[in-house]
């Protein structure tokens, strides 16, 4: 077992582990137990560092939606297309996240997690949650951007948890997202001309 002396280097592995961990298992087996096992630490050592099981948790999740926001963002302005291509690009970006990664996906919008004040929600959320609104801005300056970037997200939120459920494809007979995609954009930005 490594040594629990090593400072911010054994924080980071901690929620590195948590990272791995929530990616091959699931957000249900982010056990303190199971991060320091992972770490290969005491089960007592995450406590150290965080006090809480969930502040180490809204550290986990906070990678999430810092990878989350990068991949966005460069989905984004690798396209120099209209803001709705942008649009639609941010927005496979969200979905292709949440099926690649849901157990992350799950625990970044935990109500537990979201709620702790630990996350710092602002920070890394609301600046995603900003360049929808832009975009959205952008694509339909005739309507409130930050109202109708709202409604999209919760658009795409329900998606992705309904697609990654296995509901969606029952219901519509769907085994492919692209429609779907292409009908939330034409719902929040209208259809294209």
């Amino acid at each position: 077992m490594q040594t629990e002396n090593d400072g911010g280097t054994l924080r980071d592995r901690l929620i590195e582990t948590g990272v791995a961990l929530v990616d091959a298992k699931g957000a249900a087996a982010l056990s303190l137990r199971e991060i320091a096992r992972g770490a290969g630490v005491s089960h007592g050592a995450p406590r150290r560092y965080f006090p809480t099981h969930l502040e180490l948790l809204s550290a986990i999740a906070r990678r999430g939606f810092t990878d989350l926001g990068a991949r966005a963002k460069e989905a984004v302005h690798a396209s120099e297309e209209s803001p709705r291509a942008r649009l639609a690009a941010l927005s496979r970006v969200y979905l292709d996240f949440a099926a690649d990664h849901r157990g992350m996906y799950e625990l970044m919008f935990r109500h537990d997690v979201l709620e702790s004040g630990t996350l710092g929600l602002r920070e890394t959320s609301l600046p995603l949650f900003g360049m929808l609104v832009e975009l959205v801005g952008s694509a339909r300056p005739d309507v409130e951007p930050t109202v109708v970037a709202g409604a999209l997200w919760a658009n795409l939120h329900g998606v992705a948890q309904l697609w990654g459920w296995g509901s969606l494809q029952l219901a519509v007979g769907a085994a492919d997202i692209e429609p779907l995609l292409a009908s939330v954009l034409d719902a929040h930005l209208g259809p294209v001309a």
